[in-house]
């Protein structure tokens, strides 16, 4: 095989792999997606089972901690930084007040219509390169700790919390 025909094929690799981790997280926002669309706001001020955590919080925690993806994979200034000292420096019900369900909502969509442009910009060696939290001393040795990484540990992350959400049935 020529050095040109290998180059072709690592870059259609690369365009596939990143095409299929972007799919499974579109996939993952669709999934949420249809959920909230089933349950009233008042149905996600409850709790998903006895003791945990309640629906808006779950849901204002996946929205900081995918807002703060953007700064993360440097594709500019977060949108909710805000957010994160409610849900995610202290647990749920540590403040009287949190933004309302239908304030929650329209961050999620906005972000991930953020999201989605931000990541159809990206080309596939763009995936490849590090993040803003790994060293270029530490990527060099562990080339893993991507940007495409950063989006499979998310879209993992938010599977696990739409996996709690289930359990708030409609």
């Amino acid at each position: 095989m020529s050095t040109q025909n290998e180059t072709t094929t690592l870059k259609n690799s690369k365009e596939l792999f990143v095409k299929m981790v972007v799919s499974n997280w579109e996939l993952q926002n669709q999934r949420l997606n249809g959920w909230l669309a089933q349950l009233s706001d008042e149905r996600l001020l409850e709790p998903v089972a006895e003791g945990k955590n309640r629906a808006v919080y779950l849901l204002g925690h996946l929205i900081a901690v995918n807002d703060g993806m953007i700064s993360l994979l440097g594709l500019g200034e977060r949108l909710y930084p805000e957010l994160d000292e409610i849900f995610v420096k202290n647990p749920d019900r540590t403040f009287d007040e949190i933004p309302t369900v239908a304030d929650l909502k329209t961050k999620w969509a906005n972000l991930n219509a953020v999201l989605t442009r931000y990541f159809t910009e990206l080309d596939a060696d763009e995936w490849f390169g590090k993040h803003n939290a790994v060293s270029q001393e530490n990527f060099a040795r562990e080339p893993h700790r991507n940007k495409l990484n950063i989006l499979i540990n998310r879209t993992n992350h938010e599977a696990y919390h739409l996996g709690q959400l289930i359990f708030l049935k409609a």
